[in-house]
């Protein structure tokens, strides 16, 4: 069997850190800008760029390339400066590291992430929890890259085959916990796995087209099945 790429999503499919990001934002806003934070748009997976662009136009500032760099900078220190602390304020998702172990030891996926959010914020999250040791960095699409999700995996899938070797569509799996990131699979033509472990239910997940849905990642075995066919 050829491997897959596995494109993991983070928050809500892997672990729940119950609003650590809209407290960064808060601080980050008002430290750039000078700006208090007075509204948040929702998070659920939507990438880095799309909701620090909303964010600083919500409260009446331009979302230049500047001004989004230094948001970011801000939001890379935060979580750095929280990681001792992180696993305390949240909790992995049942089976979720269980699931990237075994994974890895079947040896025939290749692990990485499509996620919003940014490359140093998803290494804090995911090292914060100790679950880090299964996935390549270097080949993920994060939220830095696009406000379209969909590029997100589109660049993924050109770095995996820089780095490991070509993916072809069907070898693809994308897995996460909303609809956005079942589109995101959808539009490259990969397989969909839903995950129920966040703001949407299985029904949700289904009606957006996801391949599987699971209700969460406790049941190795099946996510195995999922993934490797």
């Amino acid at each position: 069997m050829d491997k897959r790429l596995v494109l993991w999503d983070i928050d809500q499919t892997l672990i729940d850190l119950r609003g650590a990001g809209r407290e960064w934002y808060a601080r980050v806003l008002e430290e750039v800008t000078g700006v208090p934070m007075t509204g948040m748009p929702s998070f659920f997976g939507r990438t880095e760029l799309a909701i620090t662009s909303e964010v600083l136009r919500l409260h009446g500032i331009e979302p230049d390339e500047e001004t989004v760099r230094k948001v970011w900078a801000g939001l890379v220190v935060a979580a750095e400066q929280s990681l001792a602390t992180m696993a305390g304020g949240g909790f992995v998702l049942p089976g979720a590291e269980s699931a990237l172990a075994a994974l890895a030891l079947e040896g025939r996926a290749v692990q990485s992430l499509v996620t919003g959010n940014l490359r140093e914020i998803a290494w804090h999250k995911l090292a914060a929890f100790g679950l880090h040791e299964h996935l390549d960095f270097e080949i993920g699409g994060y939220g830095s890259l696009s406000a379209h999700r969909p590029d997100l995996v589109a660049y993924a899938v050109e770095q995996a085959a820089t780095r490991h070797s070509p993916f072809a569509r069907e070898a693809v799996v994308v897995i996460g916990d909303t609809p956005h990131d079942i589109d995101a699979a959808l539009a490259h033509g990969a397989t969909a796995v839903g995950v129920a472990t966040g703001r949407f239910d299985a029904a949700a997940l289904r009606e957006a087209g996801a391949h599987v849905v699971l209700e969460d990642l406790s049941d190795t075995g099946a996510v195995l099945a999922a993934v490797l066919g």
